[in-house]
Order: C-alpha cells, then structure tokens, then sequence
C-alpha cells in the first residue's frame, strides 16, 4: 500500500525553495547545462563543526522532483509531487526581503556594518544569507480558509524577494485569444492550473501551456520566462532541460534554444538600474516540443528579472568600502511556480 509515501503526498504539499540561507531549486553541479543555476548559493552546513560544503541531489528541489517520478512509475506513488513557495526565514522580526532594504537573518546581522562578521569562524555571514523569499498563493478570497485550501492544491508559487506575478495554465484547448484576455475562469475550464495534474494518452499531442508573468509593479523589468522539464526516458532514467518560452527585445534564439543575455543596465556606483531593456510583462502559448506521450513529466515556469545590485552591494557603498567578497554584485531575481504534472494514463 505504501502508505508512508501516500501520507507524504498528503500532508507535505509544499516545499520551501527560497529563502535566506540561500536558493534551493537547482546547483550548478546537478544542473551543468542551466546558465542560471548558480544562483544564491549557501554554501555551509548548518552545524558547529565547519566542513566544506558537498552539494547533493537531496538538497535541492528540482532533483526531488525527478526522484518523485521514479518513485511514481516504480512504486505507484509520488511523494515528492510539492508546491513551491518562498520564505524569509528571518529572525529579527522583519519580513523584507528587498535588496534595497534586508535587515539581515538575525539581530547580530541586521545592519551593514554587522554583516561581515561570521556567524561562527570558517562559516557564513551576513553577506553570505539571500535577501529571500516571498510565497505568493492564488486564492479565491482573502480569508483563512481560501487561502489554505490554494495551498493544499498546491497552487502557490515563489520569488526570491520581488511582487512578480505569474500565471501558469496547462491543457489541450487554449488559442491566443485565452492568451489575450487571461480570464481565469476560462483558464481553469481549458485545464489544470499551477499544482494540477494533465492526464493523456498515447494519442494525446503535446499540451499547451498559458503563460503569463507581470513584473513587481516597484521593481524591475522581466528578461525571460522559461519552462524547466523532468521527465523519465525510455530506460527510467529522469532527465532535465530548461527552455526559453517568452522573452523581451528582439533577441533571435540560437539553432540549440539559447538566447544571449538581455544587457545589465546597473550603475555600480550609485547601485541604480534603469528600465530601458527588459519587459513590464511577457506572455505565451507554449508546447513541449520534446514530449513524449507515454512519459510521465513535470514543467514549472521560471520568469527572471533583468539584473539589478545585491543586497551586499548597497551595504558596501553605504559604508565607502569596495565590494565584499560575499556572494554576486548583480544578480537577477526570479520566480518559481509550482509544476503542472503529466501522467500518462
């Protein structure tokens, strides 16, 4: 019956991907094909006794998302089918998680000129910690009961820090006229939203997804969207490929899908960026090119922002020092929504 795995499906819906010790989705060493993988590293070990820190498939998301589909064809049940949501995680009674304005993971860090003293020696500082997370939770209503219930559904999704607004629709019937005006209540009649799972067979033609993703109305400009896939080939082995679905300018793909970066508009010197490159929103139809009806697969939209400073950087010139040594002087913020699984009847 395996019902310790049906008791995870349960009751573990959702899982943390972001938040202050660092960025959880993916690492450059699982994931050597994603240019945007090496993101908000944390690279320490939450222990007294300092080691070099190994990344693992265990520790990070996207492999649980891989794993849970071999579980799920091997087994009959997919215990690690999670929501994603973001999250502080501070200490200090402050919930920001704005570049321009983090207080830091704990009192002893929530201010510049305490942000470069380590926690413990050889371990991380305040400079190392994200200025992460934000949960966003696509509820009916503003009460308790809505809210819970769009997290039990699994229809959350994450941002490292920024009001990013994303939407994430998948099925067989949408056209660019659903695209075009957005309504949710045609979305939800066409298909399954963020958290759902799409049900084929062999048949089938690959679904279609609707995407849409809206910039923090405060913040920065949008680079991309894409769709990251996992899916189980021919031998059960899980596999992985990042896609770019929509993005701004007029940027021509290269013949294997890339796309050249959108330009990095930051003023180092006065930590500023200007909104001249990038896109106040983005929006697509878009179909796995790659699918393959008989195998089970999960897509989740990944919308980045153009670049814009650290956290660490606004703290160095606020106190007349170089940069620190600690982590990215640019970075680009993002989104994580929630997948949408496909399982083969």
């Amino acid at each position: 019956m395996h019902w310790p795995l049906k008791n995870r499906l349960r009751w573990e819906r959702l899982v943390e991907v972001t938040q202050i010790k660092g960025d959880s989705e993916t690492h450059p060493l699982l994931a050597p094909n994603d240019e945007f993988a090496d993101f908000e590293p944390y690279p320490f070990y939450i222990q007294q006794d300092v080691q070099p820190y190994v990344p693992e498939t265990g520790d990070y998301v996207r492999p649980a998302l891989k794993t849970g589909l071999q579980l799920g064809a091997a087994l009959g049940v997919n215990p690690f089918q999670f929501g994603l949501i973001g999250s502080t995680d501070a200490h200090t009674g402050l919930s920001t998680a704005d570049e321009s304005n983090f207080a830091g993971k704990m009192a002893t860090d929530s201010t510049p000129e305490t942000k470069i003293n380590p926690v413990i020696a050889g371990g991380s500082r305040g400079w190392t910690m994200s200025a992460s997370g934000m949960a966003a939770v696509l509820a009916e209503e503003n009460t308790r009961e809505a809210i819970l219930s769009a997290m039990h559904r699994r229809e959350t999704y994450a941002t490292t820090g920024p009001r990013i607004r994303v939407r994430f629709f998948g099925g067989w019937g949408y056209t660019e006229a659903d695209l075009q005006v957005v309504d949710a209540a045609v979305a939800y009649d066409k298909g399954v939203p963020m958290g759902g799972t799409l049900a084929g067979g062999a048949g089938d033609g690959p679904p279609v997804f609707l995407i849409a993703a809206h910039k923090d109305a405060l913040g920065a400009n949008l680079d991309r969207v894409q769709v990251v896939k996992g899916w189980l080939d021919a031998n059960g082995a899980a596999q992985e490929k990042v896609f770019n679905a929509a993005w701004s300018g007029e940027r021509q793909p290269t013949t294997d899908g890339g796309l050249r970066p959108v330009g990095n508009t930051v003023d180092l010197m006065t930590a500023r960026y200007r909104n001249d490159i990038g896109a106040a929103e983005l929006s697509t139809l878009w179909q796995d090119p790659e699918f393959n009806p008989k195998r089970p697969a999960f897509y989740y939209v990944r919308a980045l922002e153009i670049p814009t400073p650290r956290h660490s950087h606004f703290d160095a010139l606020a106190m007349g020092m170089a940069a620190p040594n600690y982590g990215a002087t640019v970075i680009q913020e993002r989104a994580y929504t929630s997948p949408i699984w496909y399982q083969p009847d």
